[in-house]
């Protein structure tokens, strides 16, 4: 089952994907977000409207990010091993983590921002979990059960701004820059995270291409870690770290312009696609 989150005429909502467009749930059940509709256990009902006709065309509403105000996002740096030797850095015993802001979030086919601040605007793939049980400290044996989906996610950076200090924050949460979509694909229709195919494509070229069985904390391991740092709750969301390929290691460096079109595709997710938008 594919959830999104969506707004139409000012009016922000979430609903069920199917082939004729989107059902709206948020006119038919008692939850204001796709976060609270999975913290009320919404997913094991959501079935119960799959027979109805859709409201809407999937084209003609305005795409939120999947999950428009997650208690934290926590991405992943450095988690394959092509995107560490690109980088020159050395591997560690444990995850990378760094925090992103929900602000810095937008939805499929919404225009990432170049910022006025930098011309070193980077692309990087990912692979979103979004946790649908509140958990601490789960076992990487119990990890996927707390899993509600899984998402595209485009980690957009600000390279330059990214190398300012130590800490990767500065880069890594501007405004606009961070794609999460298009939709939610259920955990049940993706049991093993590391069976899937990512790749980013700019304007149609192949920048990046990886199975996920490559990540080097794998998604239970990076869910058990996380967890044992505060809970996790319903609507958390978990990007998983980008492979090798990104912009500023290719040789000459490839940043992201203004009209440029970027599509992160995951096998048994689908494809999130943004246009390059420069900040005026």
């Amino acid at each position: 089952m594919k959830l999104c989150s969506f707004r139409t005429d000012a009016q922000a909502s979430f609903g069920v994907v199917i082939e004729g467009g989107i059902i709206d749930l948020g006119r038919r059940v008692d939850a204001t977000s796709l976060r609270e509709f999975i913290a009320d256990d919404g997913l094991s009902k959501a079935s119960a409207f799959l027979s109805e006709e859709p409201d809407y065309q999937f084209d003609e509403v305005e795409h939120l990010p999947v999950i428009t105000n997650p208690d934290k996002i926590i991405c992943v740096g450095l988690n394959y091993h092509a995107h560490i030797s690109e980088t020159g850095r050395e591997e560690t015993p444990n995850p990378v983590l760094f925090s992103r802001f929900s602000g810095s979030q937008i939805g499929h086919q919404q225009p990432m921002l170049k910022p006025l601040e930098s011309d070193k605007f980077d692309y990087e793939g990912e692979l979103a979990v979004i946790i649908g049980k509140e958990c601490r400290r789960v076992s990487e044996d119990d990890a996927l059960s707390v899993v509600a989906g899984y998402a595209c996610y485009n980690d957009g950076s600000v390279r330059d701004w990214q190398k300012h200090t130590h800490q990767f924050m500065p880069g890594k949460t501007f405004y606009a820059t961070g794609p999460f979509g298009p939709w939610m694909v259920t955990a049940d229709e993706i049991p093993d995270p590391s069976k899937l195919h990512l790749q980013t494509r700019l304007n149609g070229e192949v920048m990046q291409d990886t199975t996920t069985d490559l990540m080097i904390a794998s998604i239970p391991r990076l869910i058990s870690y996380c967890s044992t740092i505060l809970p996790l709750l319903p609507g958390d969301v978990i990007v998983s770290g980008t492979p090798g390929g990104v912009g500023a290691r290719r040789t000459p460096p490839v940043f992201m312009k203004e009209g440029d079109v970027c599509e992160i595709e995951i096998s048994n997710i689908g494809i999130l696609r943004n246009i390059i938008m420069a900040e005026k």
